[in-house]
């Protein structure tokens, strides 16, 4: 009987050891990581005001039940603010969209001189860039015309979408953002499964482009055929939540105004941050599921839901 209470202790111990090291997970440990860096945004779970997160140790990534290791953490705002935003127009859209540019043009108006703007317009599979990258915030909301309507409509629009992030200039900035203006119809595709979407998709999350989306009336039949319209949303709600940005709809018709969108994505620009963690790499380059965690109250952190891994060295 002695000997079985001598143990009890050390076994209750030994116990209790491997309950911690179950119940909180592990952070890896560096060694053969990579960095890898990626835009998050911070929204507010409830209500407008959205907190702030100062510190990198308030934030987690995880993988699975692993933690990955946070190296920075750095606010996208002032000498850090820098941003290439293309306003990406579908040309298959009705040509009335035009009644909303000035909502555009007070949008571009309001950004930051750190805010470079471009415009593009989607046809047949690709953009036809009216502006290129600017400062000049006056000069791109200038650059806005008439869509063409209907007789653009003849092909995929994630096939543009895919085509403008392959040939988006070499830069040195942290952030590059899409505001897609489409009604996410693909003719060429038009059942659930979308292998031009999935492109689009994978092509942003390898570039690190967020794409954020706004609902407008097609031009044409397939504008009014409700089961279309219904799959072009949720078309556009996919590219928008996979890459980290946000979509936007008003019914199954073109907004009133964009203004009100506008400044949810303008709010979303301004509570940014750089996030670079710590992952080990695969044989082959890969996308890898992480998701955000914080305890910092009434926070919610949104990214891309996968990150591009190049393959290990």
């Amino acid at each position: 009987m002695k000997r079985i209470r001598t143990w009890l202790p050390i076994l209750g111990t030994l116990l209790a050891i491997c309950g911690i090291s179950n119940s909180v997970p592990a952070q890896q440990p560096a060694s053969d990581k990579v960095p890898v860096s990626v835009v998050a945004t911070i929204e507010a779970k409830h209500g407008k005001d959205v907190p702030v997160i100062n510190d990198k140790e308030d934030v987690r990534v995880m993988e699975g039940r692993n933690r990955l290791r946070v190296t920075d953490w750095v606010p996208l705002q002032g000498t850090n603010g820098d941003l290439e935003l293309l306003i990406l127009i579908d040309e298959a859209v009705r040509q009335t969209v035009t009644t909303q540019f000035d909502d555009v043009r007070i949008f571009m108006n309001a950004q930051p001189p750190t805010t470079e703007i471009a415009i593009g317009y989607m046809e047949y599979g690709t953009v036809r860039m009216v502006q290129k990258f600017t400062t000049d915030h006056e000069a791109a909301g200038k650059a806005l015309r008439i869509p063409l309507g209907a007789a653009a409509g003849g092909s995929s629009p994630f096939l543009a979408v895919t085509d403008a992030i392959k040939h988006w200039p070499e830069s040195k900035v942290h952030r590059r953002a899409i505001f897609l203006v489409s009604d996410g119809i693909d003719p060429l595709q038009p059942g659930f499964i979308d292998s031009y979407l999935d492109e689009a998709v994978a092509t942003a999350q390898r570039a690190g482009v967020q794409i954020s989306t706004i609902y407008t009336t097609r031009a044409g039949h397939f504008g009014h055929t409700l089961w279309r319209i219904d799959q072009g949303q949720n078309n556009l709600s996919q590219l928008a939540d996979k890459t980290g940005g946000e979509a936007s709809f008003q019914g199954l018709d073109t907004p009133v105004s964009f203004g009100p969108f506008l400044e949810m994505f303008a709010a979303r620009l301004n509570h940014q941050y750089l996030l670079t963690f710590l992952i080990q790499p695969e044989k082959k380059p890969s996308y890898r599921h992480v998701r955000l965690e914080t305890e910092v109250p009434n926070a919610d952190l949104v990214t891309a839901d996968r990150v591009y891994v190049p393959a290990a060295k």
